[in-house]
């Protein structure tokens, strides 16, 4: 009878170990490197549990983006994840995170109205065409933001589009009118010509109206002053996108969202206890999970590649190396990791069947297959 309990004790504990996590997916957002680069950058890093992650695998393909959809590929991707648009390799591809933004920073919008998120920006004006600088190297505190934003108020009310705030670099705008409006994510946009990415349809000339009415209230405002005398960028500008229509409620699957090093707008996405991803609490908590880690945007957008390998490196130890072990051992069944660039995604899916898969070799090819 002892032998039997000892054996019935064995093997309900023997299941318990195995209810892991059964499946976690991990995206990374310009993961994979520049082309003209790519070579030098992987031959640069020593990521050994990445390599097997992404060389025994059990499914693996690489998608191409449309970027006339004016978003990044991973925007697209992650919008779909969330069950708030098509596939991101859809014509109707979009990424209309405005209304769940807003819930995050614990606003109200109410069903049935339309939102936009807004972004204050600096917008330089270079020999050839007008550039946006990215959101991230603004630089922008909350008490400077929050005057821009009363002063700006009043005009988006007098339109009948009000303003709500959401943080320093997160604002919303109420537009019911705008369902036509085309807008680029500013990360899309940062860095290039802006004429090839202002909002697009009928109501485009009253956009722009708008844009040109804040900018002449923000010029030369004490706030950008004292910005200019402390050697920052002043803000000048600000950036349209991410609207869409507010249901009842959020979709469900939001709940498994984590983010690590989001922007503002992302990180609201998540719960607020799931802003700042950990592999191990991740694991530990053996829930399926989505984890969008984006610290690899600003370096990649910056060519800053010193930055983007030694950001690489880290996720090695912080993330790779551990989530490697996971499936080894059975605490993790399944790791799916979706790699991107501008101009598409690699997926790959995991397992410990497929690290078993000793003939194939360990190796960063695939990075550099974009």
């Amino acid at each position: 009878m002892q032998r039997k309990n000892i054996a019935r004790f064995s093997h309900q504990a023997t299941m318990a170990y195995n209810l892991g996590m059964n499946q976690l997916t991990l995206a990374l957002p310009f993961a994979l490197p520049h082309a003209a680069l790519a070579g030098d950058l992987i031959k640069a890093l020593q990521t050994p549990a990445l390599a097997a992650l992404i060389s025994r695998t059990s499914s693996s393909s690489l998608h191409e983006f449309d970027g006339t959809t004016r978003l990044l590929p991973h925007e697209a991707w992650l919008a779909h994840a969330l069950e708030l648009a098509p596939p991101a390799a859809s014509d109707d591809a979009a990424a209309p995170f405005a209304a769940a933004a807003m819930r995050g920073f614990g606003l109200a919008p109410e069903p049935g109205a339309r939102y936009f998120l807004i972004h204050p920006v600096h917008i330089e004006i270079t020999r050839k065409h007008l550039m946006m600088d990215d959101l991230r190297q603004l630089q922008l505190s909350e008490a400077d933001s929050r005057t821009l934003f009363e002063l700006a108020r009043p005009y988006f009310d007098g339109l009948g589009q009000p303003l709500y705030y959401g943080d320093a670099h997160t604002w919303f705008m109420r537009a019911d009118a705008w369902s036509d409006l085309r807008c680029a994510s500013p990360d899309v946009a940062a860095s290039q010509n802006l004429a090839d990415w202002m909002p697009e349809g009928e109501h485009a000339r009253a956009s722009r109206r708008l844009q040109n009415e804040v900018q002449m209230l923000w010029h030369e405002h004490p706030v950008n002053q004292a910005r200019e005398a402390r050697g920052l960028k002043t803000v000048n500008g600000y950036w349209l996108w991410g609207a869409n229509e507010a249901k009842a409620s959020a979709p469900a699957c939001a709940h498994a969202l984590h983010v690590s090093f989001a922007p503002g707008w992302l990180s609201a996405l998540a719960e607020p206890s799931r802003r700042d991803a950990d592999p191990a609490s991740i694991i530990g908590g053996q829930a399926d999970a989505l984890v969008v880690h984006a610290g690899l945007v600003e370096p990649a957008m910056a060519q800053d590649w010193g930055t983007w390998l030694a950001q690489l490196q880290a996720l090695e130890q912080l993330w790779f190396a551990p989530l490697l072990a996971a499936l080894k051992d059975g605490r993790l069944g399944q790791l799916r990791l979706v790699l991107s660039h501008r101009d598409g995604w690699l997926d790959c899916t995991t397992s410990k069947h497929a690290q078993r898969k000793f003939w194939r070799a360990h190796t960063l090819n695939k990075l550099t297959s974009s």
